[in-house]
Formats: C-alpha cells, structure tokens, sequence
C-alpha cells in the first residue's frame, strides 16, 4: 500500500470542518470533480492524468461529462463514502483497505483526490474533488483513518493469532493430560493386583 500523505495538519485543528457526530467519524463538503478509470493504484502521475482525462469531454461517460458538484465526503474507520450533497444519496462507497494512493495536486493544490480499487473487479478508480482550503487537511484526514484502520486490523488480527495459538496449546497440553491419566491409572491397578 502507497499512501501519500500532506504533513502539518492533524484532525485536532482548530478549523471548523464538520459537524461531528462521533470522534471517529468525520463529513466534509467539497466539489466533486469526478471519478475515472485508472490503470495504476498509485501515483501523482496517475492523480494528474485523471485531472485531463476529467477535462476532455466525453459522451458517452456520464461521470465525466457531470459538472461539478457539491458532496458531502464522509470519512470513517471503515472507509470513504461520497454522498450528495442536498438529498444525502450515496453515490459511491469505498472501503479503507481498498484505497491505496491520496494527495493533493501538485500543480492545483486545490484539488486532491484518492485512488481505490474496485471491490468486485480489478480495476482502480480515481476520485477527485475541489476544496478551497481543506485539500491537504482531507489528504492528512483520510491518511490518518487510513493508519488508524491498518492499526485496528492489525491488533485485531494479533489477538486472533494469540487465541488459536492459545487454543492449539490448550488441545497439546488436554492430549498430554489425559494420556498421563491412562499411565497413572495402569499403575494403579497395577499397584492393586
């Protein structure tokens, strides 16, 4: 996983950036620029050249010939969604562990976008959005849940592998155990014959 991230700025900002309604999940408004197909699942090159491709018009793809618009981009533990501003309808959801690249343009600094891998085919897609001010915030934002995931799946997992191994040794020493039972009691009647 390559994840760029813009250092500086932390979620304990002062800025106001959203209502939040839980420490762990965060909205905030931008413009959405749109989302494209991209061949690679990281790179500043990549981000720049789905900006172009975003700039050529294209009929026959509604995704990027839509104008900008308006988006609630709602970050948490578990991933990314996109959600329409005014009516709150989902318009895309991406998951954490499929997001592998996110930064801010270097030529725009206004805009930044994150790249993620589809969840039921092999392809990647580039989500970019417009912010006047909280481009490198969002960068540093989505970043931070991104680590904060990676950490949580991380303990989760170790404490998976710690009960099985807890488990196999538990199996081990109740074989031992009762194989000691059986030569203790030979001995036993043994000792009573």
């Amino acid at each position: 996983m390559h994840l760029l991230l813009v250092s500086g700025f932390h979620l304990g900002t002062s800025q106001k950036m959203s209502d939040i309604e839980d420490e762990s999940d965060i909205s905030f408004t931008v413009k959405f620029l749109g989302r494209v197909e991209v061949v690679r699942s990281s790179g500043q090159q990549i981000l720049e050249e789905a900006v172009q491709s975003l700039k050529m018009p294209d009929r026959f793809n509604s995704e990027k010939a839509a104008k900008k618009s308006k988006v609630l981009i709602f970050l948490s533990m578990s991933g990314i969604d996109i959600l329409e501003y005014k009516t709150k309808f989902l318009l895309y959801s991406c998951p954490l562990s499929t997001v592998s690249f996110c930064a801010v343009l270097r030529d725009s600094p206004k805009v930044f976008g994150f790249i993620a891998q589809h969840p039921a085919a092999d392809m990647y897609h580039c989500y970019l959005f417009q912010s006047q001010k909280l481009a490198p915030v969002l960068v540093s934002a989505i970043g931070d849940a991104f680590r904060a995931s990676k950490k949580e799946q991380n303990v989760r997992g170790g404490r998976d592998l710690v009960v099985e191994a807890l488990r196999h040794k538990n199996k081990v020493l109740q074989r031992e155990n009762d194989e000691l039972r059986k030569k203790l009691g030979g001995h036993i009647y043994e000792a009573m014959s």
